[in-house]
């Protein structure tokens, strides 16, 4: 797949194949490390955000890493990108930090973390998005955020975010998720942290917006787009927008989870 940009002209590699493991669609980035993931320890003070690809993961990680080493370690926030502080479990090796990443469906969490040590916290943020092809990379949307607010209702450990919602009030939900993970930032730590995780900060600054991580081609397809809720209004159709609704309705009759598409 050639790609033409001024003034040179960029071949990108080719799309990752994507096929079936324990059920779901996977590749073999995430899927080459998984002995280490199955041998994984988890620690009580262990954090892992769970997530659907582009649902805020890099938000959220964000966030959590500020509130632990923001206040002690300024070099790590100028040096270290942030997709190396918040690695993702499926592709960890050793060494690994108090927070962690995952697109990992539910059920294999449940056999690999949660019955493991049920004092880890684990962090679910989710947002309605198109996502009616089910063969996507992780398996189906509905099934993904559905089957992890199952589990929510067994596991006291699991908090649930909503994009929208960080959206909508952003010192409300870092109050929310201080209080599950027991920390007391400063009223200075936290307006630190509302600054910086802005959407416009955040793409601006080259150790979160993925410009440092070469196989990303910038040009073709930013990391960070808008950050916006209620953009699909500007992409979809009014029939598209009917199709949604009704593939949606359908695939969510059976669950309890809400939610708004509107800040």
């Amino acid at each position: 797949v050639l790609c033409n940009t001024a003034p040179d002209v960029m071949e990108l590699p080719p799309r990752p194949t994507v096929f079936d493991f324990h059920g779901i669609p996977m590749i073999k980035m995430f899927t080459d490390n998984w002995d280490n993931v199955q041998d994984f320890k988890a620690r009580p003070d262990d954090i892992l955000i769970v997530t659907y690809p582009k649902a805020g993961t890099t938000w959220t990680s964000y966030i959590l890493d500020l509130l632990y080493f923001g206040h002690m370690d300024s070099d790590r926030q100028t040096s270290i990108p942030i997709n190396r502080r918040v690695p993702f479990l499926e592709m960890a090796k050793a060494s690994l930090p108090t927070v962690l990443k995952a697109h990992i469906p539910a059920h294999l969490i449940v056999i690999l973390f949660l019955k493991q040590c049920i004092y880890s916290f684990i962090v679910l943020i989710a947002t309605k998005q198109l996502r009616i092809i089910t063969q996507l990379m992780i398996g189906s949307w509905f099934d993904h955020v559905t089957n992890w607010w199952e589990k929510k209702q067994t596991y006291s450990n699991i908090h649930y975010m909503f994009y929208e919602d960080l959206s909508q009030d952003l010192g409300r939900e870092v109050d929310q998720l201080c209080s599950f993970l027991g920390l007391s930032p400063s009223a200075e730590d936290k307006e630190k942290l509302r600054t910086s995780v802005t959407f416009d900060s955040m793409k601006q600054n080259k150790m979160t917006n993925y410009s440092t991580v070469p196989t990303m081609n910038q040009k073709v397809s930013p990391f960070m787009r808008k950050g916006k809720v209620g953009d699909w209004k500007n992409h979809f159709t009014v029939s598209q927008n009917e199709k949604f609704d009704e593939v949606y309705k359908q695939k969510m009759k059976n669950s309890i989870l809400k939610f708004h598409t509107e800040c």
